[in-house]
């Protein structure tokens, strides 16, 4: 009996160290597709984050489960959520701009007199010759204004984003030791409100190569089955 105990204690404890080991690994590992789709052109770019975005996730999902903290995974949704809402209401906002304002037909129609508006009729602008003494200032600034918009949107939730993702790491940077993951969570953050003059996306790919060489610097805690306890004797009665 004793002997079946202490085999199913280490059974257990095995699983529990492989969850471990293959979350870090998978964390690793999706930090550094996100490192690889950053260096790509075309929809591959997208894939490939795409990819590595959701192994990061299974990753930190089991670390969650690990360390039994919840927030290590949620803050990296809440996240996730952010950018991807960041991106539709920027998308939405360039559509809006398009076909619901005058803001970008001006222009082209003032590069372009002889275009008739129409934005059915717009491949027809190729055998158009350009016109650019026609530009006033008020279209160029128009157009810049509205660019500026959309990129406000997406700066702004970047760095939403951001601060979810720093959450994240510093949990996950109290609970393995890791003090890299801390180091990444500061630098992801700081990228984040510099992107607004560029040399914040540097800091971003920055902070994510930390962050895949943190998950790499995850101790394995292996812990050791305790035998059971044996049953106290019975008394022995004293002898008068």
């Amino acid at each position: 009996m004793k002997k079946l105990l202490f085999v199913e204690g280490a059974k257990k404890i095995e699983e529990k160290t492989m969850t471990l080991e293959s979350s870090k690994t998978l964390g690793g590992v999706g930090s550094i597709l996100l490192l690889v789709g950053s260096l790509l052109t075309s929809y591959t770019y997208g894939v490939v984050t795409l990819v590595g975005a959701i192994i990061l996730l299974i990753g930190l999902s089991g670390l969650a489960s690990y360390y039994k903290e919840r927030g290590i995974f949620s803050n990296a949704i809440y996240s996730v959520v952010a950018g991807i809402v960041g991106a539709v209401v920027a998308v939405v906002t360039v559509l809006y701009i398009i076909f619901y304002t005058t803001i970008l037909t001006s222009l082209l129609q003032e590069i372009y007199p002889t275009w008739n508006g129409s934005w059915s009729s717009l491949p027809s602008i190729r055998g158009m010759t350009p016109n650019t003494a026609n530009i006033t200032t008020s279209a160029v600034t128009s157009v810049l204004g509205a660019l500026f918009l959309v990129l406000v949107i997406l700066w702004v939730f970047l760095v939403v984003s951001a601060f979810f993702a720093r959450r994240s790491l510093k949990t996950l940077s109290t609970k393995t030791g890791v003090g890299l993951f801390s180091t990444a969570a500061l630098v992801l953050l700081v990228g984040a409100f510099l992107t607004i003059v560029f040399i914040g996306f540097l800091l971003i790919w920055i902070a994510v190569l930390l962050m895949a060489i943190a998950f790499f610097q995850i101790p394995s805690q292996q812990e050791q089955p305790e035998a059971p306890m044996a049953p106290p004797s019975p008394s022995t009665p004293t002898p008068v």
